[in-house]
């Protein structure tokens, strides 16, 4: 009987990656016409950074990548997802004869996946207005889209009111340290919270390069799907696994030369979900899912601490630390081929994904 369990809760989890990996092929197609056919890229190559001045490195690299590639190409993942995510839900309420297995496979639940949905939805559409922005332009200019400021801000509020739920509503106020256990920091939690989805949401600067976005998300979120598994939360590790499932469908076309940019809709839906996934995993569920998200998403750390370094010392210092960043493109400008930048990123990935799961599983 506890076999029988078992594999109906590892089905559970499978079947969503691999449904929603092809409902993701299946729409690619669609999505892809219907973006080249409307001219769905930015008007003139390059960017601006911070201080919305040129990066003269960055748009040397990438003079000839931007214009002509759609962006939006994030729809992909969060459009299979929700399909998946609502197709199973409506199934198992409607208890139609002969498909009653979809009541044991269902996923949707109040207490694990609302939320993290949720914040998938909201920044998925937020990122689509700052794409379609940019994709417009801003007066013939490089720059587009919703400023750095409004963005963050947007992320912010959505962390104040996700966080707000879990102290409030879900009495969540630890987090969880490996050998120590819970430290208690009463409301605090709230602030804690918006300053590491404004990190996390930092990291997706890492979508650069071909193929390197959709690499790192798929191995970082297949291996909350396995923490959250570990910690019984059957339901949230479905929903990672999904997730994981409609990355690997817009990975599929966006290997080198990518089809499409992954761009705003996409990054901004993933990190923001994902700093949901690693407190879910972490005092609510009885893990440690905040602490080792530094080495699950080591990647993601990394490439946002690279940008913030790179503003602080251009600030603070009048100078470089990198020759461009985020740190990708340090490795470009010395002369790394893009294909192999983004091979020896997944490859990382893969490394500290691993390691961060061993960690959640022995602590």
């Amino acid at each position: 009987m506890i076999v029988d369990l078992i594999a109906i809760d590892v089905i559970k989890i499978i079947l969503p990656a691999a449904v929603t990996f092809i409902v993701g092929i299946l729409i690619t197609p669609y999505i892809s016409n219907y973006l080249y056919k409307h001219k769905m890229w930015k008007k003139k190559a390059g960017k601006v950074d911070t201080s919305g001045t040129d990066t003269p490195i960055f748009n040397a690299l990438h003079k000839d990548k931007e214009v002509g590639t759609p962006r939006l190409g994030g729809t992909i993942i969060w459009i299979s997802a929700s399909f998946v995510f609502v197709a199973v839900w409506i199934i198992s309420e409607l208890s139609i004869p002969g498909l009653q297995i979809f009541d044991k496979l269902e996923f949707i639940s109040r207490n694990q996946t609302w939320i993290p949905f949720a914040t998938l939805i909201l920044g998925a559409l937020v990122g689509a207005v700052d794409d379609l922005l940019e994709i417009k332009g801003n007066g013939g200019h490089i720059a587009g889209g919703l400023s750095l400021k409004k963005r963050l801000m947007v992320v912010g509020l959505i962390g104040l009111a996700v966080s707000s739920w879990f102290h409030f509503k879900l009495e969540v106020s630890a987090i969880n340290l490996p050998i120590f256990g819970p430290l208690d920091i009463g409301i605090f939690i709230i602030p804690f919270f918006i300053l590491v989805i404004l990190f996390i949401y930092t990291s997706g600067v890492i979508d650069g390069l071909d193929g390197l976005s959709g690499g790192v998300f798929a191995v970082v979120y297949a291996s909350y799907a396995v923490i959250a598994f570990s910690l019984h939360q059957v339901d949230l590790a479905a929903f990672c696994a999904a997730i994981t499932g409609g990355i690997l469908a817009f990975l599929w076309f966006n290997i080198p030369p990518a089809r499409f940019y992954m761009s705003e809709t996409g990054s901004m839906a993933l990190t923001i979900t994902l700093a949901v996934v690693a407190f879910m995993t972490d005092d609510l569920g009885g893990g440690i899912g905040l602490t080792v998200f530094p080495i699950v998403a080591a990647p993601l750390v990394i490439t946002a601490l690279s940008s913030i370094i790179q503003i602080a010392s251009k600030k603070f210092c009048k100078k470089k630390i990198f020759i461009a960043a985020p740190i990708h493109h340090h490795f470009e400008a010395i002369g790394w081929p893009s294909y192999k930048v983004v091979m020896r990123f997944w490859v990382f990935s893969v490394i500290t994904g691993i390691l961060g799961i061993i960690v959640a599983l022995v602590f």
